[in-house]
């Protein structure tokens, strides 16, 4: 194979749906600008694009992708993403999300990208039905099959890929232990930040009791959280533990809503307290005891990470991605997806034993900093791009990263 020589840096290009996804890219860019990169996103337009791109100091652009199915829609952002493509000339294109990677995949083929990398942060067809499965199941196997390296962000997750015929087992990998950018355990995810007067003043500004028990949830209020598991299991225990108390943290959404009877329950109990969508979670997760995410489907949750870097214990569901994130019976515990019964059970164990919260907690924040940590992933990320970049006869003269060991 013959290789083309870059003398210049490397063109990076991110490509997600939603600007609300690149916020679990926050810290690498300038982790590979300082290897040779220049990195650019592109996604549909709003603030939290706006927001990445100045905090990153990295160029954004505007391109519509709706999240739904809408053909003549999608082939005009096809149509713009080759146009910015065709203009950038990137090196590499980075493609996120399955709507980002079907349109991004299908652009920088068009573009003639030499390297082409779709990245399965989560597989929405895992909980759907009848014709959605089929078309989101189309749109995956065919950003998988125009892609050159397809990542995912779990193990559980790629043998789901594999096992559903979505790519061959030899085009997926598993960057180190999975995640998509890890979690700040030593910055902003570090208990030791927070007093217990700041632990406190929190509680107090959404209304809970100092000597509260809580157990939080974060991220969107949706259906297939299985937030309505959570209501049920909450109606088991309320009455048992009138000191306990539940913190929701993040935005109710149209797509996939919840059922009227479950957003009623969350508005209207006095010991359920709801903050919206807040950017800044570390004062929220300091306010916590423990963190409950009795989702249906995840990729490779970071709210997981997140709350055990604040050495608190996650009760999650036994599912792919949740298994990833939670070692069961030392960082925390799985139970079985929509079981209410079983999600009371192990809320109930937690309550009544804050030693068993402790272990867990701390056991989880020593895993994080082990094996998650920011650096240690954009590391990974920069050595499979120059790997990429050699395999198809992209040749780089200053290969930056540091080697793996």
């Amino acid at each position: 194979m013959s290789l083309r020589q870059v003398d210049e840096r490397v063109r990076l290009v991110h490509i997600t749906t939603v600007p609300e996804s690149l916020l679990f890219l926050q810290g690498q860019a300038d982790y590979l600008k300082a290897r040779g990169f220049d990195v650019r996103v592109i996604s549909s337009p709003g603030e939290a694009l706006e927001r990445f791109a100045a905090q990153e100091e990295v160029i954004a652009h505007e391109v519509t992708m709706p999240r739904r199915v809408t053909p003549v829609r999608d082939l005009l952002a096809v149509s713009q993403l080759r146009r910015c493509l065709r203009l950038f000339r990137p090196h590499i294109v980075h493609a996120h999300t399955p709507k980002g990677g079907l349109l991004g995949m299908i652009a920088a083929w068009l573009a003639r990208v030499p390297v082409r990398v779709y990245h399965i942060h989560g597989l929405p067809l895992m909980t759907a039905r009848g014709l959605k499965r089929v078309l989101l199941r189309q749109s995956e196997q065919t950003a998988c099959r125009l892609a050159h390296q397809v990542l995912c962000v779990s193990q559980s997750v790629r043998q789901v890929a594999v096992d559903t015929a979505l790519t061959p087992a030899d085009k997926v990998k598993v960057l180190r232990r999975g995640s998509i950018n890890g979690v700040d355990a030593a910055g902003a995810f570090n208990p030791h930040r927070f007093t217990l007067a700041a632990r406190a003043e929190i509680r107090q500004r959404h209304g809970i009791p100092s000597g509260a028990v809580v157990a939080g949830f974060v991220g969107r209020l949706v259906h297939d959280k299985g937030l309505a598991d959570l209501a049920a299991a909450w109606k088991l225990l309320r009455d048992e533990f009138p000191w306990l108390h539940l913190l929701f943290v993040g935005p109710f959404e149209q797509q996939d809503p919840l059922a009227p009877e479950v957003i009623q329950l969350l508005t209207d109990d006095p010991r359920i307290h709801l903050t919206g969508p807040v950017w800044d979670t570390p004062p929220l997760y300091a306010a916590m005891d423990l963190v409950v995410l009795p989702t249906y489907r995840e990729g490779f949750p970071v709210v997981p990470l997140e709350a055990a870097s604040m050495a608190l214990p996650v009760l999650a569901t036994s599912i792919p991605g949740c298994v990833d994130a939670v070692e069961a019976g030392v960082t925390g515990t799985l139970v079985p997806a929509r079981s209410p019964a079983a999600l009371a059970g192990a809320l109930r164990a937690y309550l009544h034993d804050g030693e068993l919260r402790r272990r867990h907690g701390l056991a989880g924040r020593d895993r994080v900093l082990r094996d998650y940590r920011p650096e240690s992933v954009a590391e990974a990320l920069c050595q499979e791009y120059f790997r990429l970049l050699h395999a198809n006869g992209v040749a780089v003269l200053q290969h930056r990263c540091p080697v793996a060991v």
